[in-house]
């Protein structure tokens, strides 16, 4: 099998900036000198702890431990080997890989970027169709709801013609097999072993990832005759997962990072619909409830821990809908952002909206929404009848753990109140319910491990050693300045002086871990600051080591904005932390001339007396050098 060339694969991480490839799927914002962060794509956190220096190409987070450079980063977001990560990015910046046994990519060297290929193709062939004169049904039907030639465009939308085989045929003519196209999603097979096109005669939306990759794809159904579902999907593949994609997001992603708000809406129209209205943070899940996968990437993208933001659900107002503004809420307390409902009181979703009432109405639904919790309480009181007791009674304590369970506590108060009037019962009455409530919520788990394997111990009870976290370091004065040191070192290498480095890693290190880290720096010492030297130090460190690697070349720095401010930390804290090793030497030296007798040992005496001379003179030469940058 074809390799590419290491050269190549340097070059291609040296020219690409790994902010611009971690943006795509987190927001990203400053966290210091030449630091940024954002919530972390790996693991559910409500405040960032996923940092991202441009500067070095690396990531880590000081949560769930996650690291790596820009390889890695594409590797475990979009589950691609090592070769097909650096064939994307090299296809990004253009640049021309050289592959090693042969000279040439392997055909078949990336199954996803085929499957990406495959659906690209069929998303232009179904836009093409779009215009044809068997799609009439396809264009009325997207005229009827307002929409005009430039909105499909804008949205990719298309038509898949009413054929067993035409999108198989023109795939095929252009170099796909049909276990690609099967794999895509975009042929189906018979029970008798016969394939045939999984989108016929449909009106098709691309479903895109944030990048503006089709993934999949969304059909409606337009003929009578269609006795399929009225929408049908791209089933799941290793691209298309659809608890995971939510249509419209691929345009919807920067409002939705600059204003840190997302509008979820129920259909396809209903996106293109709310962009056309000016609601351009508009997205809607793909054949599915929404759910946890979709928080989690809406929260990467929206920052929501910033508690300015506001995530807005559309339902229709018909029991279908309030089931999913029900399962909506009870993942409600994933977000850290406030959660509202927006139903247009005549029932119209955003489509119809924008047909009867124009865009207007659509901008005035979202800007006015109602409080999710209110809404889920209000949904959960038309369930009885408040004109009995009976009916009170059992609305109270259907309605007091939703009350009992609102994160802000300063709103309780009110929504006790509230609840109070709205059943029109004494509000202490109410206030009790609520508290009884709070009390008989389900105790967390008493598993000191969270249902872990025991430490110490891998995942089929073999023994496996500790892995090293700065947050396992002691937090004495002589190990924090150990850790700042080498911390400034492995960042901002090019700042020091030769002498200056030299004189660091020197320098004995109290704490056992950060010599560890100082060995591999020592071993790595010829590629100190090139583009490949962390990697080097990375794979010179016992594995169990490697968090706490990355941890020190990701921490935020303590220094201004500044170039200088920046320089100027970074020579101060090498500088300290020598002098306290010369220090410490003068110190040993002293007392062992002390110890040593001048008369039965003057050759002895004399050569202590020379190294404390010396030690004086390094001292003042390292302070000299550092006043002269």
């Amino acid at each position: 099998m074809a390799r590419i060339s290491k050269a190549d694969i340097e070059q291609v991480r040296a020219r690409t900036n790994i902010e611009d490839i971690v943006g795509d799927y987190v927001t990203l914002k400053s966290a210091g000198v030449g630091s940024k962060k954002g919530l972390c794509p790996f693991h559910d956190e409500r405040t960032p702890s996923f940092h991202v220096r441009p500067q070095l190409g690396f990531y880590h987070c000081f949560g769930c431990g996650e690291s790596g450079d820009v390889y890695t980063f594409l590797q475990k977001m979009d589950h691609v080997t090592f070769v097909e990560a650096v064939e994307r990015l090299a296809g990004r910046i253009g640049y021309q890989l050289t592959y090693e046994e042969g000279g040439a990519p392997a055909t078949d060297h990336s199954s996803r970027v085929r499957l990406l290929e495959a659906n690209a193709a069929a998303e232009r062939f179904f836009q093409r169709q779009l215009g044809s004169a068997e799609a009439q049904a396809a264009r009325d039907f997207l005229g009827q709801r307002g929409f005009d030639p430039q909105a499909a465009t804008r949205f990719g939308v298309g038509y898949a013609p009413n054929s067993w085989d035409a999108l198989t045929k023109q795939l095929r003519g252009e170099g796909f097999t049909m276990d690609e196209l099967r794999a895509a999603g975009l042929v189906s097979t018979n029970d008798r072993g016969s394939s045939y096109d999984r989108f016929r005669g449909r009106l098709v939306w691309p479903i895109r990832d944030t990048s503006g990759k089709t993934l999949g794809f969304g059909a409606r159904r337009l003929r009578e005759d269609d006795k399929g579902p009225k929408y049908l999907n791209t089933p799941e593949t290793d691209i298309y997962h659809k608890a995971q994609v939510l249509y419209g997001l691929d345009l919807a992603k920067r409002d939705i990072a600059r204003q840190h708000e997302v509008v979820v809406v129920e259909g396809y129209t209903d996106v293109m619909a709310a962009h056309l209205a000016g609601v351009t943070t508009a997205v809607a899940t793909c054949g599915t409830a929404f759910g946890v996968e979709h928080i989690k990437v809406l929260r990467r993208i929206m920052d929501d821990e910033s508690h300015r933001g506001r995530v807005i659900f559309n339902f229709d107002p018909d029991e279908a809908g309030r089931k999913a503004a029900m399962r909506a809420f009870a993942e409600e307390n994933r977000f850290v952002a406030q959660t509202f409902v927006a139903v247009a009181p005549d029932g119209l979703d955003p489509c119809d909206l924008r047909l009867t009432h124009g865009e207007a109405a659509v901008r005035e639904l979202i800007d006015e929404p109602q409080p999710m919790y209110e809404f889920v309480i209000r949904q959960q009181l038309q369930r009885h009848s408040l004109r009995t007791a009976e009916g009170r009674v059992a609305a109270l304590r259907e309605a007091a753990p939703i009350v009992a369970g609102i994160r802000d506590r300063a709103l309780q108060p009110e929504y006790v109140r509230q609840l109070a009037g709205w059943l029109g019962m004494d509000m202490h009455t109410v206030e009790r319910a609520v508290r009884a409530a709070a009390r008989h919520t389900d105790p967390r788990s008493n598993d000191p491990y969270g249902g872990a394997a025991e430490p110490g111990m891998g995942p089929s009870g073999e023994y496996a050693l500790p892995t090293v976290r700065l947050r396992d370091l002691p937090n004495d004065p002589m190990t924090r300045l150990e850790r700042d040191a080498l911390a400034a070192l492995l960042q901002y290498p090019r700042l020091l002086a030769e002498a200056q480095i030299d004189a660091v890693l020197a320098a004995d290190f109290s704490d056992a871990s950060l010599q560890t880290v100082r060995d591999a720096i020592v071993a790595t010492r010829g590629s100190l600051g090139t583009t490949n030297w962390l990697p080097q130090v990375q794979q010179e460190v016992p594995s169990t080591f490697l968090p706490l690697v990355a941890e020190l070349t990701m921490a935020p720095i303590p220094a201004g904005s500044g170039e200088e401010q920046l320089t100027a930390y970074v020579r101060s804290v090498a500088a300290a932390l020598v002098e306290r090793d010369l220090l410490r030497r003068k110190a040993e030296l002293m007392s062992e001339l002390q110890r040593t007798d001048i008369e039965r040992e003057p050759q002895q005496h004399r050569q202590l007396s020379e190294q404390l001379v010396q030690l004086e003179q390094r001292k003042r030469d390292l302070r000299a050098l550092a006043e002269q940058q």
